[in-house]
């Protein structure tokens, strides 16, 4: 049926759509609701945007503050499930987070190679100096990753017809999302710094995506958010762990310190996850732990052996450029290189 709503919106996305989904207290409880622009006779529903949002990136896409006076909105769903009804879309944006994280990772590291491959200093051109080579290598291979487990999501939402697609989905979601997301502004900060001084300009694409990247871990959900929807989903649903194994299994055997890691990972899983104040550790190594399985089954050798030794086997640094000096530079560096800069 038909409502009005009255009340004042702190944060509204996007307030030159047709319509929004809300949000609203009813009688039954939180209901989520459908509010178009312009009520059925056609005149304006009675929505005042108060100001935009002067925000520190994503200025493309406006964000306002509302106050509705009993505007016009028909009930989505049942009263009181306001939330669940929501989510349904939520979900889908949380994806959305997680790709397009792994795309301004790209496109960081594009730039800073391309930088590297141009820029002279001490004789030789960056891309050929030891201490730069290991961090575009190592911002490669956290590219490289980020982009498969963001397409493996991306899989298991296209096939939930599978009840397998279906449960990785469920708990790919929140996990992805939080650990593409909160490593994407350490990494534009990192490929910034390649660039160097030209990189902190507001010519220079770097500072753009600089500004871009922390959104993605705020909306639809915060990292905590994320990460304790991890433990519910595995709390909710056990076969979930089963399902999370399963991508596991696939590729053991590849690596020793992935074998180690997968018996860690299990037997926290088994346990039901951890403590609310250990989800993020989880919800990392889940993340890790897949994008190594996928490295494994779907990239060079020399991609999977530098992610496992760099990332699973307990030495990792707390910055890039970081990799073992045998790791292979040189291949890392080539496979990513922009083609306009070979």
């Amino acid at each position: 049926g038909e409502w009005r709503i009255t009340g004042h919106k702190w944060f509204l996305s996007a307030p030159m759509c047709d319509a929004w989904l809300v949000l609203a207290q009813s009688p039954g409880g939180l209901s989520c609701f459908f509010m178009p622009r312009f009520r059925p006779d056609g005149t304006p529903n009675a929505i005042r945007i108060l100001r935009l949002k002067d925000k520190l990136g994503n200025r493309s896409n406006a964000s306002s503050e509302v106050e509705f006076h009993e505007a016009y909105a028909t009930l989505l769903g049942e009263e009181g499930r306001g939330v669940p009804m929501i989510l349904e879309m939520g979900v889908y944006t949380r994806l959305d987070c997680a790709i397009g994280s792994a795309g301004l990772m790209r496109q960081a590291l594009a730039q800073a190679l391309w930088h590297a491959a141009q820029r002279s200093a001490f004789g030789r051109r960056l891309v050929q100096q030891p201490a730069m080579k290991n961090v575009l290598a190592d911002l490669a291979l956290e590219s490289e990753a980020a982009t498969a487990l963001a397409m493996r999501l991306s899989r298991a939402y296209d096939a939930q017809v599978d009840e397998r697609e279906r449960l990785l989905a469920r708990v790919l979601t929140p996990a992805a999302k939080f650990w593409v997301c909160k490593r994407g502004a350490h990494f534009a900060e990192e490929a910034m710094e390649a660039i160097g001084g030209s990189g902190y300009v507001e010519e220079n694409a770097l500072s753009r995506i600089y500004r871009e990247m922390p959104v993605n871990s705020i909306w639809e959900g915060s990292g905590n958010i994320m990460c304790l929807d991890v433990l519910r989903a595995l709390r909710k649903a056990p076969e979930v762990s089963d399902a999370v194994m399963a991508e596991l299994d696939a590729a053991r055997g590849v690596h020793p310190a992935y074998d180690r890691f997968c018996v860690a990972v299990q037997a926290r899983l088994a346990n039901g996850g951890e403590q609310e104040s250990a989800a993020r550790r989880l919800t990392q190594d889940l993340a890790l732990a897949l994008q190594a399985s996928l490295l494994a089954r779907h990239a060079p050798a020399f991609v999977s052996e530098a992610f496992c030794a760099s990332r699973l086997a307990g030495d990792a640094g707390g910055a890039f450029g970081m990799l073992a000096p045998s790791a292979p530079f040189d291949a890392l560096i080539e496979r990513a290189m922009p083609v306009a800069a070979i």
